[in-house]
């Protein structure tokens, strides 16, 4: 369950394809961060100026964002934040999410669209002013992506399945 934009959204559980693009993300990922930080699956994260409550397939956030008996995160204290397109979440995946965490300061927003129209892609947003992303990178799905520092990462998107 998420709140985007005040509605409140249940999305079904995810198919296979798209836990297996998330652990490998994820795997790739614990190669470059360093140990005062984690990889969060499913992470609540608030955006008050927008009404919302995001549970991303993927954040990067230091350890200590975690401290306390809290049960979210303020999105801002994310470096990175992943999403895996499904049915159910494309639409505010590729929009109203991207819109909240360029908004809330998140540094990188990830979008791996496995549903693009134009085919499957992955999209790195990144130096967010005045609540609006800059698109760095986009690559479809068999090319390689890479993340800026501090990640210094490269992605093959040739893992990923096509559904």
């Amino acid at each position: 369950m998420e709140i985007v934009e005040g509605l409140v959204t249940v999305s079904p559980l995810s198919a296979n394809a798209h836990h297996y693009i998330a652990e490998r993300v994820q795997r790739r990922l614990y190669e470059v961060i360093p140990g005062d930080r984690g990889i969060y699956q499913r992470l609540g994260m608030t955006v008050p100026p927008r009404l919302s409550l995001y549970v991303p397939d993927l954040a990067v956030v230091p350890e200590e964002a975690l401290a306390g008996d809290a049960w979210f995160v303020p999105a801002g204290r994310a470096e990175l934040v992943v999403e895996i397109t499904s049915k159910a979440t494309a639409v505010n995946d590729r929009t109203h999410k991207v819109a909240g965490c360029a908004e809330a300061g998140v540094p990188l927003y990830l979008l791996i669209d496995g549903l693009a129209p134009g085919g499957p892609t992955v999209t790195l947003y990144g130096e967010p002013t005045d609540g609006v992303y800059r698109i760095l990178r986009t690559a479809g799905f068999g090319a390689p992506i890479t993340l800026p520092e501090p990640f210094g990462l490269t992605i093959d998107t040739g893992e990923f399945p096509v559904d």
